[in-house]
């Protein structure tokens, strides 16, 4: 049995087992409703199947959609509470999911138009061969690309851009390393920067604003810029001194990307627009799903993108955030999340509570999602008996920690890529991956709180 067909047989074994022993099996000592039981099937089911990616991670969302409509909605119905299925179905379109579109709008037309490659050579031209210098002009390069579009897809562009110089690299020359993890590592960390630059953040936003906060794009920048401009240091002093380049000069190949016609000037505005437009939302005031349409119609609508493009728009990772978020309804509406919260030791201090939260994120998402780390942990949070401050401190220290865990190939996307050229094994990723999301727990959990408050007390 080939390894997808072994997946979708234990997939549908899990789910019938679930099944089974919340209809069936009295369980000694659980004292849960059955609707908080059912939901608590539900999010087990989603959890073991994020991990094990024994289907499709788009799927697990359609099931867990599936599972709240002809599962939990009739047993909440049987208990008096009544809730519409439209409950569950608006996730699946709700502003974040339109944020999120419009982004990936931004991605298409920055690949299609080339505008990301400029962008990447005007990086590597400033560096004149220096080792440091260039490696330090990738990470920039790769952070800030993954600010705006996929760190997937910034992953593999770039990659494919600085290939030709590692290749002019001898093979044993320790520095060829340090310019392939590079890339994976910025690009996951770029990801924090802006509300749009990974699923996780995209998540916390969710909640934080049903929860009644105020996180405008811009004030999303400013608790997380501060972060990444470290973590980038970091990172580029950690590969000099574990690769070091030894006198090595570098040359640096260019690509011809044609002349920049009135089409390349149109899809640079519409990116300078919706990044001014998203950056000044509230003053604005329009959410920031509603900007993500600007790209959206202007692009299809005077030909900058066609319906191939739209057609190979990522719409899995829309519906894998989608499912996130309506396990999150289910939590909430079910006093599930309530209840899992009741079982931590909230007797302690906020600041050891986030401690321990955060550790747990960067444990899973080493070894599964972040998406789905994230949606698991953060609607877990959100109840807790703090202070408004100290829960914003706790959803952010989460989102950052799920996109710092990036000690193994399988932890994200970009490190899978990298490690698929061979250029690197994964002791190399291991060490310098283990490295940074271990800083990066130390200093979000030492100083994110303190800086996140002064933030909001300033601001506000």
């Amino acid at each position: 049995m080939s390894k997808a067909g072994f997946g979708s047989w234990a997939a549908t074994a899990l789910l019938i087992l679930a099944v089974v022993i919340v209809e069936f099996v009295t369980i000694p000592y659980m004292s849960l409703p059955p609707a908080q039981q059912i939901t608590a099937a539900i999010l087990l089911v989603a959890a073991v199947l994020w991990v094990t990616e024994w289907v499709s991670l788009f799927i697990v969302s359609f099931l867990i959609l599936a599972l709240e409509i002809v599962w939990l909605i009739p047993v909440l119905g049987l208990s008096g509470q009544v809730v519409s299925s439209s409950v569950f179905f608006a996730p699946f379109f709700s502003n974040i999911i339109l944020l999120f579109l419009g982004g990936f709008v931004l991605s298409s037309l920055m690949q299609k138009y080339g505008l990301d490659i400029r962008f990447a050579q005007a990086i590597l031209k400033r560096t004149k061969g220096k080792p440091s210098a260039t490696l330090l002009g990738i990470i920039l390069a790769c952070s800030f690309l993954s600010m705006w579009i996929s760190n997937t897809a910034t992953t593999a562009m770039m990659l494919t851009m600085v290939f030709p110089l590692i290749k002019r690299i001898p093979e044993e020359h320790q520095f060829r390393k340090a310019l392939v993890l590079c890339i994976p590592f910025a690009c996951n960390l770029g990801g924090i920067g802006t509300p749009i630059g990974t699923p996780p953040n995209a998540i916390a936003l969710s909640y934080l604003t049903k929860a009644g906060y105020t996180i405008s794009f811009a004030k999303w920048m400013m608790l997380t810029l501060p972060f990444l401009i470290v973590f980038l240091v970091l990172l580029w002093q950690l590969l000099i001194r574990l690769y070091p380049a030894r006198g090595l000069t570098l040359d640096i190949p260019e690509r011809n990307t044609g002349d920049f016609s009135l089409q390349h000037w149109a899809a640079l505005g519409v990116f300078v627009v919706t990044a001014c437009g998203w950056f000044f939302a509230s003053q604005l005031g329009l959410a920031t799903g509603t900007i993500g349409l600007f790209p959206l119609i202007f692009c299809f609508w005077f030909g900058l993108l066609d319906t191939k493009d739209f057609r190979d728009l990522p719409w899995d990772v829309l519906y894998m955030v989608a499912g996130g978020l309506a396990l999150g309804v289910a939590l909430q509406v079910t006093g599930l999340g309530e209840s899992l919260i009741n079982v931590l030791p909230l007797s302690g201090s906020p600041w050891a509570l986030l401690a321990i939260t955060a550790a747990v994120a960067g444990v899973m998402s080493t070894v599964m999602s972040n998406t789905a780390t994230a949606g698991l942990i953060i609607p877990l949070v959100m109840n807790l008996p703090f202070g408004s401050d100290y829960i914003l401190s706790l959803v952010v220290a989460l989102a950052l920690m799920c996109s710092m865990a990036m000690a193994l190939p399988v932890s994200t996307p970009p490190n899978a890529i990298a490690f698929s050229s061979r250029a690197i094994n994964s002791r190399d990723m291991i060490i310098t991956g283990g490295i940074i999301t271990i800083s990066g727990y130390i200093l979000i959990t030492l100083f994110g709180p303190s800086y996140w408050r002064f933030i909001l007390s300033f601001i506000n």
